[in-house]
C-alpha cells in the first residue's frame, strides 16, 4: 500500500492523514468545503511543529509529512489508484453508507475500504460497497498521540483484508487489535456506559461535576474524569454511541441520560461549542 485517501477532514480525519504521511505514505485528505480542508491543514502544521519542538520527529520528517498530504474537495476525483480508502465522516449510518456507495464505482476493486465508526456496524455499512474488502479501522483521538487501533472484522471481511490492515497498522507505528463486529466494540461498549452512568450521578445529585471527575481522576487513575471526557468527546457522539448500543443491545443498562439528550438538543456539546458539563474559552 502506498497511496491512502482520507474522506473527512474533521478532528479524526487529519489526525489520520497526518499520521500516515509521517510515515511515508501519499495521501489524499477529502471534504465537502475548502474551508474545512484548510482548517485541517493548519491543525496538521500545528500538530506537526508540536512534535517537532519536542524532539519527537525531526524537521526533514515534518517538511516531508506536509509534503505527502494532497487536498481534494468533494470525492467526485478521488484517484482510481488509491490503495486504502478510509472514511471518517460524522457518526451517521446512512451518510457513510453513501459514501461508500459512490465510492464503490470511482476506486479501484482492489482496493481495501475502511471506516472509523467508533460504533455502527462493520457488516452493515459493509452491505454499501465490497463486504470482503470492508474492515473497521477505529483510531482513538488525538490519532497522533493515542497507539491503539481497533481493527473491527465485519461478517464477510476477508482474512486477506484483516493481515493487510493490521500490517499497515503496525507500520504506521500504532497497536492493533482484532475485534468483532458487536455494538461499541471493545473500547466503546466499556467506556460509553461510563460515561453515562457519570452523567446519571451529576443528574441524581449524587456529586458535583468536579467531584465526580476528581474521584475518577484520583480514585481509578484516570488522566481525565468522565465528564471532561465527554466534553472533549462530544456530547452528540457520545448520544450517538449510546444509541447504538440501546438499540443494538435491546438492552435498558444502555439507556442514555435524559440530562445527556437534554444537553444535546440544547446544542451546549462540549468543547468544540465551548460549553459542556464545563464552559470553554
Amino acid at each position: 500500500m502506498k497511496k491512502i485517501a482520507v474522506i473527512g477532514a474533521g478532528t479524526m480525519g487529519n489526525g489520520i492523514a497526518h499520521v500516515f504521511a509521517l510515515n511515508g505514505f501519499d495521501v489524499i485528505l477529502s471534504d465537502i468545503k475548502k474551508e474545512f480542508l484548510d482548517k485541517a491543514t493548519e491543525v496538521i502544521r500545528n500538530n506537526l511543529d508540536r512534535q517537532e519542538k519536542k524532539g519527537i520527529i525531526t524537521l526533514d520528517q515534518k517538511l516531508s509529512a506536509i509534503d505527502k498530504i494532497r487536498t481534494l474537495e468533494g470525492i467526485e476525483n478521488i484517484p482510481a489508484d488509491c490503495d486504502l480508502v478510509i472514511e471518517a465522516i460524522y457518526e451517521n449510518k446512512e451518510a457513510k453508507g453513501r459514501l461508500f456507495n459512490s465510492l464503490e464505482a470511482r476506486v479501484k476493486k482492489e482496493s481495501i475500504f475502511a471506516t472509523n465508526t467508533s460504533s455502527i456496524s462493520i457488516t452493515e455499512l459493509a452491505s454499501y460497497s465490497r463486504p470482503d474488502r470492508f474492515i473497521g479501522m477505529h483510531f482513538m483521538n488525538p490519532v497522533p498521540v493515542m497507539k491503539l487501533v481497533e481493527i473491527i472484522r465485519g461478517y464477510s471481511t476477508s482474512d486477506e483484508t484483516f493481515n493487510m490492515v493490521k500490517d499497515l497498522a503496525i507500520k504506521i507505528d500504532k497497536t492493533p487489535v482484532e475485534v468483532f463486529d458487536y455494538p461499541g466494540f471493545v473500547s466503546n461498549r466499556i467506556l460509553m456506559p461510563m460515561i453515562n452512568e457519570a452523567i446519571y450521578a451529576l443528574m441524581e445529585g449524587v456529586a458535583s461535576k468536579e467531584d465526580i471527575d476528581t474521584v475518577m481522576k484520583l480514585g481509578m487513575n484516570h488522566p481525565m474524569g468522565p465528564l471532561t471526557l465527554a466534553d472533549f468527546i462530544g456530547l452528540d457522539v457520545c448520544l450517538a454511541i449510546m444509541e447504538v448500543l440501546y438499540n443494538g443491545f435491546n438492552d435498558s443498562k444502555y439507556r442514555p441520560c435524559p440530562l445527556l439528550k437534554k444537553m444535546v438538543a440544547a446544542k451546549k456539546l462540549g468543547r468544540k461549542t465551548g460549553e459542556g458539563f464545563y464552559k470553554y474559552a
